[in-house]
């Protein structure tokens, strides 16, 4: 089980379940966990029309609304040829030209299990050819590249941990399969720490240190560009929630992963393929949920320890069940991964195991890094 670095100090349910923003048949969902994290914020580097809600801007004067609609438009031109469609033979998504040598990253779950893929330039009808470079699905992100390097413009990544609650952002993409698409929100929150549901080619994942964006995220948009007013990319789309009540989607709740843990994931894949400095704890254990007499989820059960990893040094065996990590309780396995989501390599844990015998203890753990890819 695995977490990576964050500041949580609060946590909140949601009656809601998230969906992947990729365009595949019979897309699975589960049920939402929202961890409210407290990431640093700040400026978000965007100009001062950043502050502005857009919902607003008719109101504003005339001269303020016009230079917040030209700052629109001047961003939608600067970072739209560095946002592509990527097909598969299950689907779509969208994906964000990385370098100029041909590396585009993207979601894991927008490649799946595919290995070849077609690339659509925003100004071109002709797909090009590309193969994959790797994937690290505990992130959800992958790499792609493609070997006709001609007229690719690479995107600017922003430094996500200066985004603040209230900028505006553009979420760039291919949602429905309509190429070079452009909806407009604000950051509704950051340091989001949020479950994905698994699917073809995708196991699912938890998600730490995610945006929260108003910004509308349709099927398509998975991978594509979450953008700010000085025109760098913040953040990759991933998520859309759907309120299971009424059945449909809750509009204005998107998540998106944060530009930083995209670079740190993207440069490693780029590099070599493969990710060794994740930057995300583990406790070195397989983990299956159990129930308990009432049929209620009841903890993680322990079916596997790695050998000399964190949790066999602190004792914890096969057969165990972990019920909580510093006092947060964890009746699944989804519960324990948003657990460990705050807390990063080297952190001393509380973990609360009822033994395969039946007793109760709390050990002491030395959270390890989540393995290579």
């Amino acid at each position: 089980m695995s977490g990576q670095a964050g500041r949580s100090k609060a946590s909140t349910r949601l009656a809601a379940v998230l969906t992947k923003r990729q365009l595949v048949p019979a897309a699975a969902v589960i049920a939402l966990a929202v961890t409210a994290g407290c990431a640093s914020s700040g400026s978000s580097g965007a100009d001062a029309a950043s502050s502005l809600p857009a919902a607003n801007s008719a109101s504003l004067p005339a001269g303020s609304a016009a230079a917040l609609q030209e700052a629109y438009v001047s961003v939608v031109k600067r970072t739209l040829p560095s946002v592509v469609e990527i097909q598969t033979s299950s689907g779509l998504g969208s994906g964000v030209v990385f370098n100029s040598a041909g590396d585009i990253v993207t979601n894991a779950h927008v490649v799946g299990t595919a290995t070849r893929f077609k690339v659509l330039l925003s100004d071109s009808a002709s797909p090009r050819p590309a193969t994959l470079v790797g994937r690290y699905l505990p992130d959800d992100l992958a790499v792609i590249k493609v070997s006709d390097t001609a007229n690719l413009r690479p995107a600017v990544f922003a430094d996500s941990s200066k985004l603040a609650v209230g900028d505006i952002v553009l979420a760039i993409g291919a949602p429905l399969g309509l190429t070079s698409s452009v909806t407009e929100g604000i950051v509704s929150a950051t340091g989001r720490t949020v479950s994905e549901p698994s699917g073809e080619g995708s196991p699912g994942a938890t998600l730490p240190d995610t945006i929260q964006t108003s910004a509308s995220i349709n099927p398509g948009n998975s991978g594509g560009a979450l953008v700010d007013l000085a025109g760098q990319v913040a953040g990759i789309p991933t998520l859309a929630a759907t309120d299971q009540q009424l059945g449909g989607a809750a509009p204005g709740i998107g998540f998106a992963i944060s530009s930083n843990t995209v670079t740190l994931i993207a440069r490693q894949l780029v590099a070599s393929g493969r990710v060794t400095n994740s930057g995300r704890a583990a406790l070195g254990v397989g983990v299956s949920t159990v129930a308990g007499s009432d049929g209620a989820p009841a903890g993680a059960g322990v079916i596997s320890v790695t050998a000399g990893g964190p949790a066999a040094k602190a004792g914890i065996k096969a057969g165990s069940v972990i019920t909580a990590v510093n006092g947060t309780p964890t009746p699944d396995v989804q519960s324990l991964s948003a657990a460990l989501a705050g807390l990063r390599p080297g952190d001393v844990a509380k973990v609360a195991v009822t033994t395969a015998d039946g007793h109760h203890e709390t050990v002491r753990v030395t959270l390890g890094q989540l393995p290579s890819s």
